[in-house]
C-alpha cells in the first residue's frame, strides 16, 4: 500500500527505511489516523521523519503525492456547523457495531459518505447512518466506529495539504543556503579544548562541587579547576573576484562567522584568485600591493593548523597545470597551481575545500575539469549546512 509514496519520499532525499515504512503501514492498519488525510499527514511525519532537516522534504513529497486526492476535510459550512457541538455518546452494542463494519474498506466508506452528503439535509446525532456526533455511524466525531472518516470535532485545523503547501520548515533543510548563526554553530565543532599544565585554578566545576559536597555530608566543598581553552588554529584561504562574485553574499556570511568567532586559539585569513600561487593577499581586492609570500606563510605556520579553502574551483586548466598559465592578476608565477595545492596539503594534512556551487553542478558547469583535479588533491564539500558539517568531521580526523 502506498509503495510509490515510499519511493517518492526517497526521491526527495529522505532515507526512509523499511522498518519505518512497515511501522507506518501497521499504524494505518490500526486506523490510528481515523481515516483522515490530515491525521495521516501528522502520523506519517511522526513515524518517518528522523531529523528536522527532513521536514521540508517530507512536505514536498506529501504535497506532490496527495495534491490530486479528493478528501472530505473541506466540507460545506452547513455540515461543519451541524458538527460544531458534540452530543453525548448514545449507548451501543460494540459487537453489533463491529459486525456491521466487517468487510468494509476505506473506499466503501468513502462512497457511502458521498451518498450521505447528497441525501442529508439536516443535522443528525446519535444514530448509525447519517453524518453526526455521538452515534455509531462511520462519519462524524465523538461517537464509536471501528472504521470511518472523522469529520469536524475538537482539534480540527487546516488540512494536511494546506500545511504541507506552506513549507514552514524550508529553513531547516541541510542543503539550503546557510546563515551566519549556522556557520558559527558548525565552526564550534572544531574546538579542541585542553587544560594548561600551569596557571591558577579559577574555574568552578559545578558537578564535582556537588559530588564533593555530598561526600562531605552536606558541608560545602568547592572544586576549582584550571580553565579549558581551545587549542584550534585555523587558516582560511578564500577565492575572491571573477566568478566568485555570484557567491559574494554567502562567502561574506562565512567570513563574518569565522571573524566573529572567539574560540580559535589563532586565526589567519588570506585571499587568492581562482587558485593560489607564489603569492597570497591580505585583502579581498587581491591588490598587488597587499601581497604576501605563500612560502613565508607556510613556513611560519605549524602543521597543526586546520585549513579551509573557499572557492568555486572553476578556472582554465592552464591556471592549474602550466607554469606559464599560472597568473595572479597578470603576474606570472614560477610554480603551478596544482603544485601549491599539493604543497599546502603536504604541510597541513588537515585541509578541506568548500565549494559554494551546487554539488550536482560540479560535473557539468564551467570548470568541471579543474573541480575534478582539485578534488583529487583536497577533500571538497558543498558550502551548505550538511556540507560544512561533513567538512568539519573531515578536519577533525
Amino acid at each position: 500500500m502506498f509503495t510509490d509514496f515510499l519511493y517518492l519520499l526517497r526521491s526527495y532525499g529522505m532515507k526512509t527505511s523499511l522498518n519505518e515504512w512497515n511501522s507506518l503501514m501497521d499504524a494505518l492498519e490500526m486506523n490510528l489516523n481515523d481515516a483522515s488525510l490530515t491525521e495521516f499527514y501528522y502520523m506519517a511525519r511522526a513515524v518517518l521523519v528522523k531529523k528536522e532537516s527532513e521536514y521540508d522534504k517530507f512536505d514536498q513529497a506529501f504535497l506532490a503525492y496527495f495534491k490530486n486526492v479528493q478528501t472530505f476535510e473541506e466540507l460545506p459550512k452547513e455540515v461543519l456547523d451541524w458538527l460544531a457541538k458534540a452530543h453525548a455518546q448514545t449507548p451501543y452494542d460494540k459487537d453489533e457495531v463491529d459486525a456491521r463494519f466487517a468487510g468494509l474498506d476505506l473506499d466503501d466508506i468513502r462512497k457511502m459518505m458521498a451518498e450521505r452528503l447528497k441525501e442529508q439535509h439536516e443535522q443528525h446525532h446519535g444514530g448509525n447512518k447519517w453524518i453526526g456526533t455521538g452515534g455509531t455511524s462511520a462519519f462524524g466525531h465523538s461517537g464509536y466506529s471501528p472504521k470511518g472518516i472523522r469529520v469536524g470535532g475538537p482539534g480540527k485545523n487546516r488540512s494536511a495539504l494546506q500545511v504541507a503547501e506552506q513549507r514552514n520548515y524550508r529553513d531547516f533543510r541541510d542543503d539550503a543556503v546557510i546563515q551566519i548563526r549556522q556557520f558559527q554553530v558548525a565552526l564550534k565543532k572544531l574546538r579542541l579544548l585542553s587544560c594548561r599544565e600551569d596557571g591558577p585554578k579559577t574555574e568552578l566545576n559545578v558537578e564535582k562541587t556537588i559530588e564533593k559536597t555530598c561526600d562531605e555530608g552536606g558541608r560545602l566543598e568547592l572544586v576549582m579547576e584550571r580553565p579549558r581553552k581551545n587549542q584550534t588554529k585555523l587558516l582560511l584561504l578564500m577565492d575572491s573576484g571573477g566568478s566568485m562574485w555570484a557567491y559574494a553574499d554567502l562567502c561574506n556570511r562565512l567570513f563574518q562567522a569565522v571573524n566573529q568567532s572567539s574560540h580559535f586559539k589563532d586565526l589567519k585569513i588570506y585571499y587568492f584568485h581562482n587558485c593560489f600561487y607564489d603569492q597570497l593577499f591580505t585583502t579581498p581586492s587581491c591588490s598587488w600591493r597587499d601581497k604576501i609570500s605563500t612560502e613565508w606563510v607556510f613556513h611560519n605556520l605549524k602543521p597543526e593548523y586546520k585549513v579551509i579553502l573557499v572557492g568555486d574551483a572553476s578556472m582554465a586548466p592552464s591556471e592549474l597545470l602550466y607554469r606559464g598559465g599560472s597568473l595572479d592578476y597578470f603576474h606570472s608565477n614560477e610554480r603551478t597551481g596544482i603544485y601549491w595545492l599539493q604543497e599546502m596539503h603536504r604541510r597541513f594534512p588537515s585541509a578541506i575545500w568548500l565549494n559554494p556551487m551546487r554539488e550536482n553542478n560540479w560535473a557539468y558547469a564551467y570548470g568541471a575539469y579543474t573541480i575534478s583535479l582539485i578534488r583529487e588533491e583536497i577533500p571538497m564539500f558543498p558550502l551548505t549546512a550538511a556540507g560544512l558539517e561533513a567538512g568539519i568531521k573531515e578536519l577533525k580526523k
